[in-house]
């Protein structure tokens, strides 16, 4: 009896055994049925994408970058296609051996195995990355012939930038350079990361950098079907990219020439414009540089040759630098007073040579003073004495207010980075420019210095030219500006961009009138007539000079000073006298007296732009009479330091 009971339990046991197991067990087929119904139901489309994502793979495919011309079709950044030799890492065992095999037919240097092995790390391994661009025909036909030696190794034909016109107009054309890490975070910026999958190069500067995105396309894509060696092995479909539009500039790349040589070797800057709409004819910045040395990445050397360069040709001063206007101040200061009603035309001024204010003295630019001076002669023969009383009637605040309206000591906006503010001087201004109390005091003497274009005035060469422009066009102020069109190449459409009125200024026609008469007067019989003697055109001008450092009253004599210690030179004209095509700013650094060596420049451009006349052999400073430089030496006679606070 006890052995049936004992063998009843031993059975029992086993049972409740036998059902954990079969449970444990069902549980596990529960939790595998659970889990494939998870990865085949629930997660199937994920799954799927991430299989295919291994056999598949999407190649960008890189757009064809749109051209730049000029307002004549002239083509000025474009592209062309030529020869790379080109590594497919995935189909080669020893990539440092296969490179040294291919250095013994073909000349690798350095550059290329550095940029090769940066490309590597960024590339996938069935991209196919260029060991060497831009191949001759030589080398071309050296390395076809022995092709067979380097499976994995292959020659392509791919798009380069070229700039056909050289150094001419680069700072506002531009170039492109390999996208680095700032480029990346502004794609990021601007969410066009998948519109720049493949993209090696980017605009840098001028019209490539602003209008990138008009430029540079849409990507289009290939998908293709890879191996699990990462190989391709068909082409499932593409899309095709959409090239970059074609952007057709104001400048006169004729005009833009004739500007540059005019320049020679000297430092400086101009701007000409159209002043009835903002279009921008030329722009020089001298010294310039050629962009065709970035196309490929830049060698070292020309870089350091180009950084470090003392003249800095890598900086555009026509919209960066800011130089004291000098006597160009002049005629707007004029323009201001009978604005705002402190002067009128035929009032007139006894200038003995000097102006006192407080305790100090102000010197004329002649000994012993002009005399009689009222605002017509104080605007052709350069009056000091006239502006320097002017300044102390209207006061700091009504000037720089007066100012900022034509917009000085502002960007004008134009369509290329990279442009400066300038200095406006104004109480305000000091008091955020400077720490100390004693110097953010504004002093009423430099006030006095204000008129006259010095002091702490500081402007662009293209803001002068817009300021003049906007007085010019009775008021009426429009941004200047580098593209006149946009075109499609696919559709080829074309969509001509536009420049409304910004604003008005309130300027009376009767006084635009008069300073447009008083400036042609200086062209006439002032310090720009031997610059425009025998003109086809009427024009108007305003010579002056800019100074680099105070000579505390001393007489000026550029011979005694070092190079860079002259005076700038500049000169504001425009053309014809009734209605103005042209306006023109031209700042020549260290060079001294702008009737000598900035108002030739501009009827050089002048002759060419208004008279169809080719210029002749270099151009050749102009020597005005002693009287005629007179008229622009103000700062070296007043005693003023503009940098230093002036006594009340």
């Amino acid at each position: 009896m006890n052995d049936f009971h004992h063998k009843q339990r031993e059975l029992e046991r086993f049972r409740r055994r036998l059902l954990l197991a079969l449970a444990f067990i069902f549980s596990l087929f529960c939790a595998l049925f659970s889990k494939l119904f998870y990865l085949q139901v629930l997660r199937h489309d994920h799954y799927t994408t991430l299989a295919e994502s291994n056999r598949i793979s999407l190649i960008p495919i890189i757009p064809n970058r749109g051209n730049i011309l000029d307002r004549n079709g002239v083509i000025l950044a474009r592209n062309y296609s030529a020869f790379t030799l080109e590594i497919t890492p995935s189909q080669i065992e020893n990539i440092d051996k296969t490179i040294a095999a291919l250095s013994e037919i073909i000349k690798i240097e350095p550059k290329d195995r550095r940029r090769f092995n940066r490309l590597l790390q960024e590339s996938r391994n069935f991209d196919s990355i260029p060991i060497r661009t831009q191949l001759s025909d030589e080398e071309v036909a050296s390395f076809s012939a022995r092709r067979y030696r380097f499976p994995g190794v292959d020659i392509k034909a791919r798009l380069f930038r070229e700039y056909p016109e050289g150094n001419a107009a680069a700072h506002v054309i531009g170039y492109i350079g390999r996208i680095n890490q700032k480029d990346e975070e502004w794609i990021r910026a601007e969410y066009q990361e998948s519109n720049y999958k493949g993209t090696e190069h980017i605009g840098k500067i001028g019209v490539e950098q602003f209008y990138e995105f008009e430029l540079h396309g849409t990507t289009g894509y290939a998908q293709l079907e890879i191996d699990a060696n990462g190989r391709a092995v068909q082409i499932l479909s593409s899309t095709s990219a959409v090239p970059g539009n074609n952007l057709k500039l104001t400048l006169d790349m004729g005009l833009q020439k004739v500007a540059e040589s005019a320049f020679i070797d000297r430092r400086g800057a101009l701007v000409a414009l159209d002043p009835r709409n903002g279009a921008i004819l030329a722009m020089v910045s001298a010294p310039t540089f050629d962009p065709n040395l970035f196309v490929d990445g830049i060698r070292s050397d020309d870089w350091e040759e180009l950084n470090n360069n003392i003249d800095k040709p890598m900086l555009n001063r026509a919209i960066y630098s800011a130089y004291p206007p000098g006597s160009t101040f002049k005629p707007m200061m004029a323009m201001a007073a009978l604005t705002e009603k402190k002067r009128t035309p035929q009032q007139t001024i006894y200038d003995p040579g000097y102006f006192i204010f407080g305790n100090h003295r102000f010197l004329d630019d002649k000994p012993g003073g002009h005399g009689i001076v009222d605002m017509m002669t104080s605007i052709v023969v350069s009056c000091n004495t006239y502006y320097y009383q002017l300044a102390a009637d209207m006061g700091i605040d009504l000037i720089a207010r007066f100012m900022g309206g034509l917009g000085l000591g502002k960007r004008t906006g134009i369509d290329i980075p990279g442009e400066s503010d300038g200095i406006l001087p104004s109480p305000e201004w000091k008091e955020k420019r400077f720490k100390k109390p004693e110097q953010q005091k504004w002093y009423a003497g430099e006030t006095i210095s204000v008129g006259i274009g010095q002091g702490y005035n500081a402007y662009t060469p293209l803001q002068m030219a817009h300021a003049y422009a906007n007085i010019l066009n009775y008021g009426k102020v429009f941004r200047p500006h580098l593209v006149d069109s946009i075109n499609n190449p696919s559709t080829n459409e074309t969509r001509t961009l536009e420049y409304p009125i910004t604003r008005q200024i309130a300027l009376d026609p009767k006084h635009v009138d008069f300073i447009k008469k008083a400036m042609a007067g200086v062209n006439k019989q002032g310090t720009g007539a031997r610059a425009f003697a025998n003109a086809p055109y009427e024009s108007g001008g305003k010579t002056g000079t800019a100074q680099v450092f105070s000579l505390r009253g001393q007489k000026y004599v550029s011979g005694r000073l070092r190079e860079r210690l002259r005076d700038h030179a500049w000169f504001i004209a425009f053309a014809p006298l009734e209605n103005p095509t042209i306006v023109a700013a031209i700042l020549v650094e260290n060079s001294g007296f702008g009737a000598q060596y900035a108002a030739p420049i501009a009827r050089r451009i002048f002759d060419y732009y208004l008279a169809g006349k080719a210029p002749e052999g270099a151009l050749v400073p102009v020597e005005p009479e002693e009287e005629t430089l007179e008229g622009e030496a103000e700062k070296h006679n007043s005693g003023e330091n503009p940098h230093a606070p002036s006594p009340n």
